[in-house]
Parts: C-alpha cells; structure tokens; sequence
C-alpha cells in the first residue's frame, strides 16, 4: 500500500532531471502567472535534452496546426521508405484547394497546378496552410500514418486522425487530434537530435520551423532582439459553441551561440481571452523561460 501511494505521488509531481532552484522557481512562477488567467494552459520545457519542466501536462489540449511538425517528419519517413525525393512533383486540382478555409496555396494558385513536396510543406511549415496540409495527407494516406509513425518513435500521448477539413467540417473534431505538451516537446526533441531520414530532408524540417513566419507573437515576440534562434510551429483555434478560443498554440525551440537550448511548448485550450491576450500569455510565458534560461 505505502509503495502504490509514493508512486501515485511521483507521478503527480511536476518532472525534474534535476531539481535546481532555477527550475522550482520557474515553475512557481509560470504557475501563479497562469492561475491568474481564464483559460486552460499546459507548458512542457527541455532544457539541454535533460532538464524537464511540466506544467498541467496530463491534460488533452488540440494541437490544431501544431500537428503540421508531427506530419512533416511522417512525409520525411514516408519519402525515405520509398525513396522519394522531397523535389517530386504532386498535381494539384482546383477541387484540391477547398474554399472557406486558410490556405495561402489557394490564394496564390486558385487553379491548382503542380508542386514538389517541398513546395507543399513551406506551405504547411511557414505559413501554416490548411490545403497542402491534406494534400500531404493524401499522399501520404491519410493521418493515421502520421499517428503510426510518431507512435513508432516511442512518443505516446497524443492522437492525430483527423485531417483539417474533418474539423473545418466539424470543430468538436480539433478535440480529437490532441497532445500533452510534454509529448509534442517530445517531438521537437526527437527532430533535434536524432537521425531519423534523409539528413538533408531534416535539415530542410528544421530550417522551416526558423523561418516560420506564423504567431510571431507567442514564443518569438520577446525573443526577436537577443541573440538566439528559435524555429517553432504555431495551432490556432476557431471559437467553440461556448464562446471560448478552442486553441492557441505555439511549440518550439531556442538556441543560444554557445550550444545550450531548450525546447518549449505552451498549449492553451478553452480560453475565454481575447486572441490578443491569449497569444500574449504564450510570449509572458516565453519571456519568463528565456530570462531563466539565458544566464549560465
């Protein structure tokens, strides 16, 4: 009995590798800041591939467009099983790029026409674009195969079986493509330091998620005039039936000159914020890791 009680205890615990000041204080922090806002927030850090920080992790929060990084690595492993280049060319039909929904694809080729991989995921990994992420979906056969092959990496809590139009259709479908920050971190963890294609296919990956030109003002924001990189890929929600901001999200990684990193994750679900206020809880949160982790 005393053995089942310590370790519902320690797995109530927020996770540390090693539980320094700097991490205790942060994590109080960030938890007084976001019980002061009307919203549900989930924060993951990795610092330095060791040092691990959660915040109500064992929540499901929709990754909404995040899920567009767990794809990208899903078209990397597809390519590499069977031997595409990410320079093949897919053709694009008119009835492709489905109206009412955000796709810089459309807006910019309303009639279709042909696209290379690559081409398709700076659509999805830039900006985000709703068409080319279920164009890759269909090639690839669907988001089952993306959950399969994140799945086969050993990362576990997240679920991603519905393509965009499946929740444009329906928006009680965002809730079902869902991660814990801590699994998404997982993933960005995993793009960072293992080989997992195509080294250049990788490269290209992380080279889209620095020049992401989407919710600069979440993670970014407080970031843009010091001296790191940051790559990260943004989700944001419609509204519910109940008003609220179904999802805001941005989930990323910083580099400091001198090699040492982290990666963060803040997911917020359900907010009853504006969409300004609630993208600014995200840069809050990105300003307070960033203060704590820039100093040696």
């Amino acid at each position: 009995m005393k053995t089942s009680y310590l370790i519902l205890l320690l797995l109530l615990l927020p996770i540390y590798s090693l539980a320094g000041n700097r991490l205790q204080e942060l994590h109080s922090n960030i938890n007084h800041f976001i019980a002061q806002q009307k919203a549900k927030i989930g924060v993951a850090i990795i610092a330095d591939g060791k040092d691990t920080l959660t915040i109500e992790n064992t929540h499901h929060y929709p990754l909404m467009s995040v899920f567009k990084l767990h794809q990208a690595l899903a078209v990397g492993n597809y390519c590499e099983k069977h031997r595409i280049s990410f320079d093949t060319l897919l053709t694009v039909s008119k009835t492709d790029l489905k109206r009412d929904t955000y796709s810089p694809l459309r807006d910019q080729y309303p009639n279709g026409g042909k696209f290379s991989l690559k081409q398709l995921m700076q659509y999805t990994l830039h900006l985000s674009g709703n068409n080319a992420c279920d164009i890759l979906f269909k090639f690839m056969g669907g988001p089952d195969v993306t959950d399969r092959y994140i799945r086969s990496l050993g990362i576990k809590d997240f679920s991603i079986h519905h393509t965009e139009e499946d929740m444009h259709r329906d928006l009680n479908l965002c809730y079902q493509n869902w991660s814990t920050p801590l699994a998404t971190a997982e993933v960005i963890e995993t793009l960072l330091t293992r080989s997992l294609f195509d080294k250049e296919h990788q490269e290209f990956i992380k080279k889209s998620l620095i020049t992401c030109q989407t919710g600069k003002s979440r993670i970014v924001r407080p970031l843009q005039d010091k001296n790191v990189t940051v790559g990260h890929k943004t989700g944001t929600g419609d509204y519910n039936k109940s008003g609220q901001l179904i999802a805001i999200n941005d989930a990323g990684f910083v580099l400091f000159p001198d090699g040492r990193r982290y990666t963060l994750v803040v997911f917020i679900k359900n907010s009853q914020e504006n969409p300004e206020h609630t993208e600014a809880i995200i840069s809050h949160i990105s300003e307070m890791v960033y203060q704590t982790f820039s100093k040696p």
